[in-house]
């Protein structure tokens, strides 16, 4: 096994952290604006896999990223399932809603996403005969509980709350959505794994606003669930899980999970990570993308932070979130730079 980040994945310390970032194929690359205004719109750019296999190969030609991920997004699954999907300009994702059990029965499951879901497939092999012998190809997909968010809702919403309200009103419908969901989900990651991919990353960006119980039932279980059955059918997969903001509940995931590492957010400090999580196993984090925009003396000081506080134990090193449209292509030269100048 030479690929570092496989290395940190299966525990390994290194003295130089792997490092890719979260986003890493998107709006601040000037080129990535000129594929995205060649396929015509976002949707379309997904469903290329000539053009979507272009999209994450370009930060991987400029700056040598350690790990390429999969150009797609986490609500290509609800439309696969059956869901009217679309982008507003400067606002982002619409879907039709699921607030019924009427609703829920028009959703389809099984072998039905893997029709909508082909090109995603055929980027994953594209890019697995295309990448850098030393590059990792990772999958991904949305968890459970942050997809059925924006189904619920019909986009993205502050606090999450027509989900939350769905939960308290129709819990069983809710727990239905969960559980086909967690199946799909599944079903997808297995196909990428097939497809090439080595590693896959579960994304669930609003497990911060479940609480207690209820972020046990739908963040973990289901993370546990996707896990198990993704290690059986490909075994010595490796897992990421990110339930971002999660604070405290970060404590014991690895263990919980069965996820070989676990992505951690900047709302926690670098210090406090490695000594509550990155203890059960490789953390991945967490300088805040914002730094990507500032840059600068402070930029420098806080990479290096980062690094030295994770320098211990297996550490993938990464943003706390996605990179914005607003960063500075240089500023993440400049981070690349002072992780591998350590």
């Amino acid at each position: 096994m030479t690929k570092t980040i496989l290395r940190a994945l299966a525990g390994e310390t290194l003295p130089t952290p792997p490092i890719w970032m979260m986003r890493q194929a998107g709006r601040y690359l000037p080129e990535y604006k000129a594929t995205r205004a060649e396929a015509g719109d976002f949707l379309s750019l997904c469903y290329n896999p000539e053009l979507a296999t272009e999209a994450t190969l370009q930060p991987i030609r400029r700056y040598g990223f350690d790990a390429a991920i999969l150009f797609a997004d986490i609500l290509l699954l609800p439309q696969a399932l059956g869901m009217d999907l679309w982008f507003v300009t400067g606002e982002g994702p619409r879907l039709s809603t699921i607030t019924s059990d009427a609703d829920f029965d028009k959703l389809g499951r099984g072998e039905m996403i893997h029709d909508t879901l082909n090109p995603i497939y055929q980027t994953v092999r594209n890019l697995s005969g295309a990448l850098p012998s030393e590059t990792t190809l990772i999958g991904f997909a949305g968890a459970p509980w942050t997809v059925a968010t924006y189904m619920i809702a019909g986009q993205g919403t502050k606090d999450q709350g027509p989900a939350h309200a769905l939960k308290a009103e129709n819990r069983a419908l809710f727990e239905k959505i969960i559980d086909r969901l967690t199946e799909a989900t599944i079903d997808y990651l297995s196909e990428q794994v097939k497809a090439g991919a080595e590693v896959v990353k579960l994304f669930d960006s609003w497990a911060g606003s479940l609480t207690d119980e209820d972020f046990d039932r739908y963040a973990l279980e289901p993370a546990r669930i996707i896990t198990q059955e993704l290690k059986r059918r490909h075994p010595g997969l490796p897992v990421i899980a990110f339930p971002r903001q999660a604070g405290d509940k970060y404590i014991g995931f690895h263990q919980a999970s069965g996820a070989d590492c676990v992505a951690v957010d900047d709302s926690v400090t670098p210090e406090w990570a490695a000594e509550h999580v990155q203890v059960s196993g490789c953390v991945q984090g967490n300088l805040a993308s914002s730094h990507m925009v500032t840059g600068g003396d402070a930029l420098v000081a806080e990479t290096q932070r980062v690094v030295q506080a994770f320098r211990n134990g297996p550490h993938i090193f990464n943003l706390g979130h996605g990179i914005t449209p607003d960063a500075d292509p240089e500023n993440v030269q400049l981070m690349i730079d002072t992780v591998r100048g350590m």
